[in-house]
């Protein structure tokens, strides 16, 4: 997704990016106990800010933290929509450029399906769900029951639809971000951004909004983390005007933030980011280097107890186990 840094050792990495190796999820290496379950290496944390303890919120140079701001019942809604609506078709995701565009990859999975590939000429009607995906090279993908796969012959590839929703990184909605070309490729289909979505986002922004004038959702893109996941260091600057802020939601797991400078040379400063807060990118701060070296699965660090509680009805369980081991991220832009 973005330029690697090539390395050699430590001495000559950027201090971004010695941060984003400090706080990354490692294991221990321990051949004697290969059989036992790996233990994350221990980090010092006591250098990451945790605007929990400090309970407001914080404003520099266009850098707003705001801890807390969404509602425990507005963050399931969130949580919902992003595993169910958000990657639906004509929004793209990372499995496009294999599978072309999935329909109902969330139901799919709490279905235990399968997406197969299978030549149209030869296509047995009966054999495969009515759910259909996608004509995509010349081949079409489907997903059906798993106890059917094995029996269709003209069937080459198949992939459980619960690995392709773990295998989930991002999807975009509005204005379609083109991640070959870095740009926003207004000829590709899209809707506009959800009205309460959007609603909320100009909420949101207004702190950091020019005197007078009202945020316009265009575009987010939403991430999907799961454990060992990150987010490079990089910045947002494929829109025409920075000085409107991005909104940037938080769900799901904890995670590390880190905020640099307008170099990467600059030493980053790391906060925790929890579920319902919410970060703006506006003004200097929209020409800093930032990203996502870390995110918190274990019981003991992820913080993830008001979600089980809001989440414990019989049809929320496939929305909890996912969000367990995941972190969200929304972020809505102005693009033009």
């Amino acid at each position: 997704m973005y330029e690697p840094e090539v390395a050699t050792d430590d001495s000559e990495r950027t201090a971004f990016r010695r941060a984003e190796k400090k706080y990354k999820l490692y294991y221990d290496q321990n051949p004697k106990s290969s059989k036992k379950k790996k233990q994350p290496r221990p980090i010092d944390l006591s250098e990451v800010i945790d605007f929990k303890v400090i309970q407001d919120s914080f404003n520099r140079n266009g850098f707003y933290f705001i801890p807390g701001a969404i509602s425990v019942e507005e963050q399931c809604h969130w949580i919902r929509e992003s595993l169910t609506i958000f990657p639906q078709p004509p929004n793209r995701t990372n499995h496009n450029a294999i599978y072309g565009p999935i329909t109902n990859l969330f139901v799919a999975s709490r279905e235990r399906k399968v997406l197969v590939e299978e030549d149209i000429s030869c296509a047995d009607e009966d054999s495969v769900s009515s759910s259909f995906v996608s004509s995509f090279d010349g081949l079409r993908w489907t997903f059906c029951e798993e106890t059917g796969t094995a029996s269709t012959g003209n069937r080459s590839k198949s992939i459980p639809a619960s690995v392709l929703l773990r295998k989930l990184r991002w999807s975009t909605l509005g204005l379609q971000f083109d991640w070959s070309k870095r740009n926003y490729d207004v000829s590709l289909p899209h809707n506009k951004i959800p009205d309460a979505l959007a609603q909320l986002a100009k909420k949101m922004a207004a702190p950091a909004m020019p005197l007078g004038q009202e945020f316009q959702p265009e575009a987010a893109i939403v991430n999907y983390f799961g454990l060992g996941d990150t987010l490079g260091g990089h910045l947002d600057d494929m829109e025409a005007d920075w000085s409107k802020p991005i909104v940037s939601m938080s769900l799901g797991c904890k995670a590390i933030f880190l905020l640099g400078g307008k170099s990467r040379q600059d030493l980053p400063q790391p906060m925790f980011l929890r579920s319902g807060d919410v970060v703006l990118l506006a003004g200097e701060a929209r020409e800093c280097f930032h990203g996502v070296p870390r995110i918190f699965t274990d019981e003991e660090n992820s913080e993830m107890t008001h979600l089980e509680l809001q989440l414990s009805h019989p049809d929320d369980i496939c929305y909890l186990e996912y969000i367990r081991k995941s972190r969200i991220n929304i972020n809505i832009r102005q693009v033009f």
